[in-house]
Order: structure tokens, then sequence, then C-alpha cells
């Protein structure tokens, strides 16, 4: 397990029993969301927040839930305990709070299992200082969102960035309640008073009450995504929103509008496996191997054949990077190695053709063409990252053509597959060549 930091603890409530997914034959914590438990997000993505050490309060399943958080602990190195709601069956979710108030003296991010949320909504939840007694409720203000289920949605009315009332039945609001609190020790005292007070024991019944007395501040969460995973619909519509996305930035044209497409519905599959991204990166560079293989063995149907190899493992070479952060495996090794493959990759597709072109022509041309083709390959690879950190602002408002190796690749297959290698070689020397001499143009230029 991980060594405490200075940062708020996590507090996140799993007590409940969730029976709208109860068909799915696991309580809701445990819910799978595309190969990873949803209460496992929940951690991974608020320890990607800055959290480091959580109190995760039981109730419905306690003993199976608790054995299952023990060996997350260990396996994915959280500083995590457990608290047990004795009450879950018989009062609101203000009594899970309540349940962790001997170990919460400081200033703690309050969470719920089944909320998934998007880590900058958590950053900037907790990135001004909390003022002493408030508590600070992230809100989106997008009342047309479609994640959100009007019916079941907690709804608050907030004036001058405070909130001013919260409830699920609230006919005029102005936002939604995402789940997601920044609270002081002084919650405690305000869920005991609107239970002894008003006979309310829910979350919201405390803030309420702290509401009343100008104590609770909000957080707009703008454009960051949230969604309560409560029932079949909920799950299906959160996986969507991850699959959604996946394609970076710097993803190039025949990456987002072909192999991205193709390589999430793949993904999809994957994460529900036991394979792992390196596994993933190693068959996508022995798929490309074989295509340089049959390129090589000559004949317009092995070239046809390896051109169709080379473009499926194009696609493939999505997966290992969307099925590891689907999974939160992310890797620098992972990423480096995945990397090295594609260069291996790059070299010994662009041979294949070469020497396909070089035995039908008999001409030394070819081999000089196909060395320029592999070098402007290799000079393509090595300045992308340089230039993509260069030009981020600019990919992001959409501007500009990216060309990579998923524009190569597709050049490759094509014109092994119109059985015009040579000229496809001449295409890629001159093409990567000339866009590696711009890059080095614009990043002096903009250095």
């Amino acid at each position: 397990m991980s060594e405490p930091s200075d940062a708020p603890r996590g507090l996140i409530l799993a007590a409940g029993r969730g029976s709208r997914l109860a068909s799915w034959g696991v309580p809701k914590p445990r819910v799978r969301l595309l190969g990873v438990p949803l209460i496992e997000r929940v951690l991974l993505i608020a320890q990607r927040a800055g959290l480091s050490e959580f109190t995760v309060v039981t109730g419905y399943d306690g003993p199976e839930l608790r054995k299952f958080l023990d060996e997350l602990a260990v396996r994915r190195g959280l500083c995590l305990d457990t608290i047990v709601n004795e009450e879950w069956k018989t009062a609101g979710n203000g009594r899970s709070v309540l349940a962790a108030r001997d170990l919460l003296t400081e200033p703690f991010v309050l969470l719920m299992a089944d909320h998934l949320v998007e880590a900058s909504l958590l950053v900037g939840l907790q990135s001004e200082p909390l003022d002493e007694g408030t508590v600070r409720l992230a809100v989106d203000r997008d009342l047309r969102n479609p994640l959100v289920d009007l019916g079941d949605v907690t709804k608050v009315a907030t004036q001058d960035g405070e909130l001013r009332r919260i409830g699920k039945r609230l006919s005029r609001y102005d936002a939604f309640d995402t789940g997601c609190f920044f609270c002081s020790p002084a919650l405690f005292p305000a869920l005991e008073r609107a239970a002894a007070e008003r006979g309310d024991t829910t979350l919201s019944g405390g803030i309420q009450l702290l509401a009343e007395e100008g104590k609770v501040r909000t957080h707009d969460i703008g454009d960051a995504f949230w969604i309560d995973v409560d029932d079949a619909r909920a799950v299906k519509r959160a996986e969507k929103l991850l699959l959604d996305r996946l394609p970076k930035t710097t993803d190039g044209p025949v990456a987002r509008h072909l192999n991205r497409p193709l390589s999430k519905r793949l993904s999809r599959h994957l994460v529900r496996s036991s394979i792992t991204p390196n596994q993933i990166s190693l068959f996508c560079f022995g798929v490309s191997a074989l295509a340089a293989g049959l390129f090589a063995m000559g004949g317009h149907l092995l070239l046809a054949l390896g051109a169709v190899l080379a473009q499926f493992a194009s696609v493939i070479d999505g997966c290992d990077g969307e099925v590891a952060r689907l999974k939160f495996r992310e890797s620098s090794f992972g990423g480096w190695f995945d990397a090295v493959l594609d260069r291996y990759a790059d070299a010994i597709l662009l041979f294949g053709l070469t020497w396909h072109a070089f035995v039908a022509r008999n001409a030394s041309i070819v081999l000089v063409v196909g060395f320029l083709a592999i070098i402007g390959s290799f000079m393509n690879s090595y300045t992308a990252d340089k230039y993509d950190r260069l030009m981020q602002a600019r990919f992001e408002q959409g501007r500009g053509i990216r060309i990579g190796r998923d524009v190569r690749v597709l050049m490759i297959s094509l014109g092994a597959l119109l059985n015009l290698p040579f000229l496809t070689l001449s295409l890629i020397a001159g093409l990567m060549n000339v866009e590696t001499v711009r890059r080095v143009v614009v990043a002096r230029d903009h250095a």
C-alpha cells in the first residue's frame, strides 16, 4: 500500500443495495464497466485527481465488498480502509457519512461509489482552499445533459455561487448535484441536526441545512463529464462515453476516421479478457512482420493479402493504448515498447515492399527510393513527439492535418493492393521527408 500524503482524504459511499442492477448478479459497486468494477474506476479516477487515502463506507454485501477492496488495495497500491454503516437498510445515506465521523477531522472529498466522474472535475473541486465550516458541491449547469436521468437526479437551486435548495423534487432549479463534495467536518453536526430536527437522514438533508446558513458553495464543472451509473441503461451510456473519449488530439486523419472507430469496437471486447496491452503490441508487430513477408515473396495475390494484413495491424495498433487507458494500465514502458515495435514494423513493411519492387524491376534506383522511404519514416516518427507537443493547441482546435504512421501504413496497404509498390515507395519517400523538413521549420519558428 502507498504511503499517506497531505492531500484530502476521499470518503466513498458504497453501502446501498443498488436494486436496479440486481439482475447483473453482483452488487452495484462491483458491476464491471468495460472490464473494471465501478468502485475501482471511482477510486482510480480519484487517485489521478490527487487523492491518495480513501475510506469506503460499506453496508449491503459488506463482507464480500470489503474482501474485494482489500485485494484491490494490494493490487492497485491504494491506501484504503473500510467502515461499516450498520443502518444502511433503515436510514438515508447521511448515516453512511456519519459512520466515518471519527476518522475525518480535516477537510475531505466525498464521492459516490456509483457516480463516474472525470478526474479534472475533482481537481477543479479542490483547486481553491475550503472556507472553515463550509462545504463545496460540484454542480452541472447543463440542464440538457443527455447523461442525466431527470427522474432520479438530485437538483439544486443556486444564487451567486452559493447553494440555496437541494432535492430530487425541486420544481425550480438551475443545476444538478454531481455527487462530488469537498467538505469540512462541519458536515457531520449538520447531518445530526437534520436527522434530529427534521427526521431527514439523507446527505441532502444535511446539505440543505448548511445551505440555509449560507455555508454551501458551488463549483461549476463546465464541460467535464459525470454520470450516475444506476441502472442497465446508465451502464451502457457510461461505456459508450468512455469509448467515445478514447481518440487522442494527435490522431491523424486515417486514425480518426478509419482506424479508431474500428479499434474501439475491438477494444470493447478485449477489455473483458485477460489480454494485456503489451501482448496486443506484440501481436500487432507479428501481423506486420507476416505482411512484410508476403510482400517480399512476390506475386500480386500475396501482395494484396499483405496489404490487408498491414492495414489490419494498423487498426489493432490503436487497441493497446485503448485497453491500457480503459483498464488504468498505462505505463511509460508500455508506451515506449509500443513505439519501438512500431518502428521495427515500419522498417520491415517498407523493406518487404522494396524487395518486391527490386525483384520486379532489378534496378538500383528501387533500393535508393526504398532507403529514402525508410529514413523518412523513421524521421517522421522521431520528430512527432516534439512537434505534437509544440502544436497541441492547434490540433485541439481542429486545424491542420497530421501526417503520421496511420497515413503511412494506409499508403503502403493501398499501394500493395493496387500492385504499385515502386510508386508507393516514391510517394512515401517524398511525403515523409518533406513533412519532416516542414516540422523542423515550424519548430524553429515556434521555438
